[in-house]
């Protein structure tokens, strides 16, 4: 699926756009309150200050404002530094989800990304469909379903990903979503195409394992949780990698 940009710039800063979205993408479209107005918001738990459902004319989709983290959160708020248009954060997430829609991939389908400008800084919006009927890998193993064919079927997508040469900067167990579909990886935001390398593949591996483990998915002892879901993981996902 090949996807056409537009590029649509005020005053204030820049949209960029799937050109199929970009005649009714507006910039009010990336506040909250004008959704709210509409009865057309609800807010989930997760991420960073939620995630915003929007049902938009496009469907329902997914308004997310960038924010900062950690310790850096208390000097720049949800400010970054700019250094151009095409290096801002949701332009480059827009695009590595469009070349991940592109690669046929399962990843969220990118609508638009906004930046505003202001001096030394920007603020960041993104806009991409919401995957329906979704529960985080998180949420699977806090109800007890995370077992060894669940795992076998991350390991799997994982792989994809990787044998695409597509790095995600932060997966753990809240950004894999498990849905009637299949499973999708979400949250881009820093991520980026990277020459194939065990090193950043095994490190990607091993921050999923350390948010599992932090879940508590070794209730039951890590050997258990090395043997019923950690190894079914690796498994399909070096099946996958090298196929």
């Amino acid at each position: 699926m090949m996807m056409h940009e537009r590029m649509q710039r005020d005053a204030r800063g820049a949209i960029l756009c799937d050109a199929a979205a970009s005649p009714q993408v507006e910039q009010d479209w990336f506040a909250p309150d004008y959704w709210r107005e509409r009865n057309a918001l609800r807010v989930q738990a997760g991420g960073r200050g939620g995630v915003a459902i929007i049902e938009s004319p496009l469907g329902d989709c997914v308004l997310r404002h960038y924010r900062r983290g950690g310790l850096v959160k208390a000097l720049m708020g949800d400010r970054y530094v700019w250094t151009g248009a095409n290096r801002t954060r949701p332009f480059m997430e827009f695009r590595l989800l469009a070349e991940i829609t592109r690669l046929g991939l399962p990843g969220p389908l990118p609508l638009a990304a906004r930046y505003s400008r202001h001096g030394l800084f920007y603020r960041a919006d993104l806009i991409t469909r919401r995957i329906a009927d979704a529960q985080t890998l998180a949420d699977c193993l806090a109800l007890g379903r995370l077992n060894g064919e669940l795992a076998g079927s991350v390991g799997a997508v994982i792989g994809r990903f990787h044998r695409a040469r597509i790095w995600h900067a932060d997966l753990n167990a809240h950004n894999v979503l498990v849905s009637p579909r299949g499973l999708h990886l979400i949250d881009f935001d820093r991520g980026r195409q990277r020459k194939p390398a065990s090193a950043w593949q095994r490190a990607n591996l091993q921050r999923l394992r350390r948010s599992l483990l932090k879940l508590g998915a070794a209730g039951e002892g890590e050997a258990a949780f090395e043997s019923r879901i950690w190894q079914p993981l690796l498994h399909r996902y070096e099946r996958t990698l090298t196929s």
